[in-house]
């Protein structure tokens, strides 16, 4: 399953959401992960990045953040605080990474003008999402908020019926290749 990470290119800041993984670690050897790092993508540069955005702080979220030190990585304060308390929640050491430099976030931010955090629980406690408004659309950066498209098809959880609410032309979930776009009414369901 692939994890993607999303580059907004805003005109104040170069904000990258979620940081994947860039190495390996015995915790997911039986996942058999194939890492293809930020570091080592062509044309990416990760000292181009201003703000860093973690939708939730599983490993798979998160790997990438000690590429950030130095620079603001934005993330819900229950997130932050499950990861780094509860057992088995993620790696901790990628979570914990000297020179990270945390801003805990409680509820909705507007980081930018037309860049919004919006805490949407369900797969974890304290997950948000990212609202993107641009050229008079929306566009939300969902995470894991639902892994596959029928989530949002029929939402279950919190922050799935919020992404659905957000009346966003497209979602683009973490581990999907292509955006999820509403059919029909969004009120349906």
């Amino acid at each position: 399953m692939p994890v993607y990470v999303h580059v907004i290119d805003h005109p104040e800041a170069r904000v990258v959401v979620d940081t994947g993984l860039t190495q390996l670690h015995p915790a997911v050897a039986d996942m058999d992960p194939r890492l293809i790092p930020l570091n080592e993508q062509a044309g990416f540069d990760p000292a181009s990045i201003d703000i860093v955005v973690n939708t939730h702080l599983h490993f798979d979220h998160c790997g990438g953040n000690h590429l950030f030190t130095g620079r603001p990585i934005y993330v819900q304060r229950q997130e932050l605080d499950d990861a780094l308390s509860q057992d088995d929640y993620t790696i901790r050491e990628w979570v914990d990474v000297a020179g990270a430099q945390y801003v805990p976030v409680d509820g909705t931010l507007e980081l930018l003008p037309g860049l919004r955090l919006v805490p949407a629980p369900g797969h974890t406690r304290g997950s948000q999402v990212v609202v993107v408004e641009t050229d008079g659309r929306r566009v939300v950066i969902a995470g894991d908020t639902a892994v596959f498209f029928a989530e949002l098809d029929e939402p279950r959880t919190e922050g799935q019926r919020l992404v659905r609410a957000l009346d966003a032309a497209e979602v683009w979930l973490s581990h999907e290749h292509e955006p999820w776009r509403p059919q029909g009414d969004q009120n349906d369901w």
